[in-house]
């Protein structure tokens, strides 16, 4: 076998090649778009480039490409953890763990020689709602967009590598039109009757309306979760801009008390209803298909990218209000599921909340770790919450 960089535009090709050749075997496995994940590569376009790098590799095996793998080094996670730490991502291979490991060794050598002691992985070189983690349960459903899709044995060359799981990534899905638990139900009502809270959506709303509504909330909802810092509005900026061009502005809700912003719910519609069809190539021509199919019908599918309450808020019942409300807001709709982005197994409090809203397991994932130091202990991800009821008691 032999293993040589991705430097060129054939070995480019090769690295796109190999996801989609393996993703034609499986019906449920909707390929990554090539040109999406350039742009993680893509030094003008992926700002970790500059305090970070990044390095990619496919392998060959009797002259055919068997495999792909990428590593990086994110500037601001490597010292968040005990070793310095790197992370691998966009791995695709065979039923080989011979060419597996081959793929590993040598991203692990290319992070050794820059200082990482550990390696994370299957990753990305940016945001963590795209292509993060290893699918080892529920191979029937199709990924959604952004979201990683592979073979059950890839948790085999993994784990027999040495990777160790270190947290799990649930993924819930939900009839938009379930009935709801009369105890959430009994608290909408209430909400509902007080006039000092409004709904509201993105509709007739700007960017930077959005942004500020959104980081006055995010910050203060997530301000006590260890090792998560506040947002910027320049960031939230940037995510809603890039929202913009497929964003459903019925479908991005917030929630107002006496005028400030108390809670949002974001979600997009499932872009894999229409990129299922590109075979992972999003040229000119499937440009022109996609803008087409817009026009001629939403997919029924949402993808719940993130929801948030204040602190004071949380558990007074604005996440069932926040259901119950898209409920009848998309009742005229061709929305009818959603499936929620993965909240890790690290936020038991948030799994609970999803849970009691009905929702029900999507999809599983998992992040892997490698400690280069073989005799080192392995710790899972510590818990959300843990360290402040500790100190409580």
């Amino acid at each position: 076998m032999h293993i040589s960089k991705v430097s060129n535009r054939a070995t480019i090709a090769e690295f796109h090649g190999i996801h989609v050749q393996l993703a034609e075997k499986n019906k449920s496995w909707i390929p990554h778009l090539k040109q999406d994940i350039e742009k993680v590569f893509n030094p003008k376009k992926n700002k970790l480039f500059t305090k970070g790098s990044a390095e990619r590799w496919i392998v060959q095996k009797d002259g055919t490409t068997v495999g792909r793998i990428a590593a990086f080094i994110n500037p601001k996670t490597k010292n968040s953890f005990k070793q310095m730490t790197g992370g691998i991502g966009f791995f695709d291979c065979i039923e080989d763990q011979e060419a597996a490991n081959l793929l590993f060794n040598t991203a692990k050598d290319w992070l050794e020689k820059q200082g990482i002691e550990a390696m994370d992985g299957p990753i990305n070189f940016g945001e963590k709602n795209q292509y993060w983690g290893l699918l080892i349960e529920n191979f029937e459903n199709e990924n959604t967009y952004g979201m990683n899709y592979n073979p059950p044995y890839y948790r085999q060359l993994f784990e027999e590598y040495g990777f160790h799981i270190y947290y799990n990534q649930i993924c819930s899905f939900r009839d938009i039109y379930m009935p709801m638990q009369q105890v959430f139900l009994d608290k909408t009502e209430r909400i509902s009757k007080d006039p000092s809270f409004k709904i509201v959506t993105a509709e007739g709303k700007s960017i930077d309306q959005l942004a500020d509504y959104f980081v006055k909330v995010y910050n203060d909802a997530w301000s006590a979760h260890e090792g998560l810092k506040g947002m910027k509005k320049s960031a939230a900026l940037k995510i809603f801009k890039a929202l913009k061009p497929v964003m459903d502005r019925k479908v991005v809700i917030f929630v107002f008390k006496d005028d400030e912003p108390i809670a949002f719910f974001l979600n997009v519609p499932d872009l894999n209803h229409y990129f299922k069809r590109f075979n992972g190539n999003f040229h000119l021509i499937n440009k022109l298909r996609f803008l087409m199919m817009q026009k001629f019908g939403r997919p029924e599918k949402l993808i719940g990218i993130i929801f948030g309450v204040v602190k004071s808020y949380q558990g007074k019942g604005i996440e069932g209000a926040m259901i119950k409300w898209s409920q009848e807001l998309l009742f005229d709709t061709n929305y009818k599921d959603i499936v929620m982005t993965w909240v890790g197994d690290f936020n038991p409090r948030m799994l609970k909340v999803i849970e009691n809203l009905g929702g029900v397991l999507y999809q599983k994932h998992a992040t892997y770790r490698y400690l280069f130091d073989r005799s080192l202990p392995f710790e899972r991800a510590p818990i959300i919450g843990k360290k402040e009821r500790k100190k409580s008691e």
